[in-house]
């Protein structure tokens, strides 16, 4: 049985897998990383409370099998442009290279659909350059996740991704062909698709909405 590591397990798609790494009987204990302390859920959890800007402190209990990296925000909620960097790019550099030192064996990121290191987008330029140098860490499998628009229940609504919704489902209807792989996925079908590609000998290091479609259904 299996140990999972899990950053960013408050956010949609990483309360998703924490729940269905909690009903998964291939894991074991299922570490969670988080700010403040915070009532277990379930016995197999195990928190690590967290100060990211002092990760050293808590490299020893980065270890595991399987991590997963599900950390993201926005402008509006980091408007300082260095700690959005921080955030975005040194944070899952950081921890991926903790991962690799303690010997994790899988890497599972959550990157974004155009992620790209050459692009004058800062958002997709960070997504971009963290694949990269995430790449270049001995992990046995290291996974990419790209998904596109995330659908989902969330803790707070807010109004700019009520509106997003509502855009995508009107436009679904006209994306065919080479276009599928930006209508919206539900946050649990990623979620779902990060275990199975995890435990399965699935080849391949980059996955898209077509592909995390499908493998999420399994």
């Amino acid at each position: 049985m299996k140990t999972a590591l899990v950053f960013g397990s408050t956010g949609l798609v990483g309360g998703n897998l924490l729940r269905l790494l909690i009903k998964d009987e291939k894991y074991k204990k299922i570490r969670v990383f988080l700010r403040s302390s915070t009532s277990k859920i379930d016995p197999k959890i195990e928190v690590v409370q967290t100060d990211f800007t002092k990760l050293e402190n808590i490299k020893s209990e980065i270890k595991g099998d399987d991590c997963f990296f599900c950390i993201g925000t926005t402008r509006k909620k980091t408007p300082n442009k260095q700690d959005y960097i921080n955030t975005e790019y040194n944070l899952p550099i950081t921890i991926g290279k903790m991962c690799s030192d303690n010997n994790v064996q899988n890497f599972t990121y959550i990157s974004s659909l155009g992620a790209n290191p050459k692009t004058s987008n800062l958002y997709l330029k960070n997504k971009g350059m963290a694949e990269e140098e995430l790449r270049k860490l001995n992990f046995k499998k290291f996974i990419v996740i790209r998904p596109s628009f995330l659908i989902g229940k969330r803790k707070a609504e807010r109004l700019g991704e009520k509106i997003g919704i509502f855009a995508m489902r009107c436009i679904s209807p006209i994306l065919v062909g080479d276009l599928k792989k930006y209508k919206s996925i539900n946050a649990e079908i990623v979620a779902k698709s990060m275990i199975n590609i995890s435990n399965s000998e699935i080849q391949g290091e980059v996955f898209e909405p077509p592909q995390l479609l499908e493998i999420g259904r399994e």
